[in-house]
């Protein structure tokens, strides 16, 4: 089976994130109002046909061109053209001298994927993105390398997650494309609401080398629990654990709404245009509007995107009203003089429920809270920070997740005593590649049947993978 390369030099990668300077963006004094947008793209990676305990792994996307004539699966071809099209639709723009914006989220399946199927245009293509001719315009966003979501992954497993994308790009891309990378862009959109779990992901999101965070502005609250006065300005998630320590990063806020369709037809410029600059940190400064949505899924994405994306950047106003990518926008506020210690605190929604229960600091602190919360509510939970809130992604699935906490725990105890050694030893990576594969979000999305097979299928096949490395 070829690998694809999720281990590397840990510092090394995570040390890069920073050290080349961005290209200056627009002088942001005259500037009203900004606006940017996100391609999130992903396919799971599947059992592929024949003999099931021993059929080979591949992508989605392949297994939707074998059949064609399954769901959906016509649409394979059009998803194809939609993950690679994005350097030619920028690049159009910028030959004809504007200034387009646009951040891409790939997941690590995905990227695998069309390395396994030889899809080398779309791999070009990609990589056109993050060169020097296009790099001004695209922004990438880091994310969990198998579309992992936060709060139902083990959270040993959080940066394991964080790393393999960030060494699977920077093998793909190169090491100064890695660099520019600074911005995180989780599945989902989900927030971890327990305490320990989202002081957990936070703190490595830091150590990964990542500078900010994009989230939905329901998936969070002011510390007293009321909404965001603000949303179209960044804040600062605090995340504190049961044991009083506390880890940090900037937030950008995705504002409520139908994400592809608004993406599709733009909406961010629109809203942009209709703002006014705003007091902050001292000063007056132009909000952000910001969207992501899925960049291949949905009549809209495929077939009236390219033409609403490239009217807004022919059509934008004299100067003041612009496209901006995550970065380039926290680095305007701070050439305006705002700086991060100015954002307003924010948590997770609902912690602050958590957080009243809490009377001191101490192991376990927050899961008697809890505890006691659902003691006199049943109906509270810690599944409902994303922008699929209206699913859990554990209940109804002990036959998913059971295997995927064996594999998890069994991972952890054969491999953490090794360190940084393990990554040389020759079955850590392929043991490593069924633990990420196995947190795939897709798994408990589709319902059961298939997709909680394959599941299964790739539980089984790692725990027998760390009984052959031992």
């Amino acid at each position: 089976m070829d690998l694809p390369a999720i281990t590397a030099d840990t510092e090394r990668t995570t040390d890069v994130t920073g050290s080349l300077p961005l290209v200056a963006g627009p002088d942001p004094a005259p500037v009203r109002a900004a606006f940017g947008v996100a391609l999130h793209m992903h396919q799971p990676t599947v059992i592929g046909g024949g003999d099931y305990k021993t059929a080979p792994l591949i992508s989605n996307l392949q297994r939707m061109l074998e059949h064609p004539g399954e769901g959906d699966n016509h649409n394979a071809p059009a998803f194809l053209r939609c993950y690679g099209r994005i350097a030619d639709l920028v690049g159009a723009l910028v030959a004809r001298g504007r200034r387009p914006r646009v951040m891409l989220d790939y997941s690590g399946n995905l990227l695998w994927g069309l390395t396994q199927m030889g899809q080398t245009d779309v791999l070009s293509a990609l990589r056109r993105t993050t060169e020097p001719a296009l790099a001004t315009s695209i922004e990438w966003l880091g994310t969990m390398w198998s579309h992992a979501v936060v709060p139902s992954t083990p959270v040993p497993d959080l940066k394991l997650h964080m790393m393999a994308w960030r060494h699977h790009f920077a093998a793909l891309f190169g090491m100064p494309a890695l660099a520019r990378v600074r911005g995180f862009s989780a599945p989902e959109m989900h927030l971890p609401i327990h305490p320990d779990v989202c002081f957990a992901y936070v703190r490595a999101l830091g150590e990964c080398g990542y500078r900010w965070l994009m989230v939905q502005e329901h998936t969070v609250e002011n510390p007293d629990g009321t909404p965001l006065r603000q949303p179209r300005l960044p804040h600062l998630l605090v995340a504190r654990s049961s044991e009083g320590e506390t880890a940090s990063i900037p937030v950008l806020v995705k504002t409520q709404g139908s994400d592809t369709k608004l993406v599709g037809q733009m909406q961010p410029f629109g809203e942009a245009r209709s703002l006014g600059r705003q007091p902050f940190g001292g000063r007056t400064v132009p909000p952000y509007a910001v969207q992501i949505g899925d960049g291949e899924n949905g009549g809209v994405m495929m077939n009236e995107f390219p033409s609403a994306y490239e009217q807004a950047f022919d059509h934008l106003d004299a100067g003041d009203v612009v496209g901006m990518n995550g970065t380039e926008y926290l680095e305007a506020l701070l050439a305006l003089g705002v700086e991060e210690r100015a954002y307003p605190p924010v948590q997770p929604v609902s912690q602050h429920r958590i957080w009243d229960e809490i009377t001191g600091p101490g192991p376990g602190a927050a899961e008697e809270a809890i505890s006691r919360l659902r003691e006199r509510d049943p109906s509270f939970n810690l599944d409902r920070a994303s922008w699929t809130n209206d699913r859990s992604w554990v209940d109804g699935y002990s036959d998913v997740m059971d295997p995927v906490l064996r594999l998890s725990a069994r991972f952890h105890e054969r491999w953490d005593q090794a360190g940084d050694a393990a990554r040389g030893e020759p079955g850590y990576r392929v043991s490593l590649l069924y633990l990420l594969l196995s947190q795939t979000s897709c798994f408990r999305y589709w319902g059961h049947g298939f997709w909680t097979e394959t599941a299964q299928e790739i539980c089984r096949r790692g725990l027998e993978s760390l009984n052959v490395a031992a």
